[in-house]
């Protein structure tokens, strides 16, 4: 079992909705359906999408999308966000362009770049 599946094994475990599903090129997105939101945003919860890129867990996941109609409660666009086409994501989604600012190949895993993707959204600007 490679250790992208223990990992997503264990985050599996915490997050039942999840999906994983690999790309060609040795990537695999990860699926999140209704992630809770902060007040300060149009919802309530959003699904949201990651790539794991090939050389994961040395390489680290970077950026997330979320559903198109994500805006700011006043209904303006998001920081760092914008439209990116990446395979396995609908050209749609919300690109948020939003990187680890530390990554640990031997203690951070997928739960960690959730706990990234919580802080931008914790953060509605």
């Amino acid at each position: 079992m490679s250790i992208l599946a223990r990992h997503f094994e264990d985050f599996n475990k915490r997050y039942p909705y999840a999906t994983l599903e690999e790309q060609a090129g040795g990537t695999a997105v990860v699926s999140l359906p209704a992630v809770r939101l902060p007040p300060g945003w149009n919802k309530a919860a959003v699904d949201v999408k990651f790539v794991v890129p090939g050389g994961y867990p040395q390489a680290a996941p970077d950026c997330f999308w979320t559903e198109p109609a994500l805006a700011l409660a006043h209904g303006g666009a998001p920081q760092n966000t914008g439209q990116q086409a990446t395979p396995g994501i609908p050209s749609e989604w919300l690109w948020f362009s939003w990187h680890p600012s530390t990554w640990q190949p031997n203690s951070d895993n997928l739960h960690t770049y959730l706990n990234v993707i919580r802080r931008r959204l914790g953060e509605a600007k």
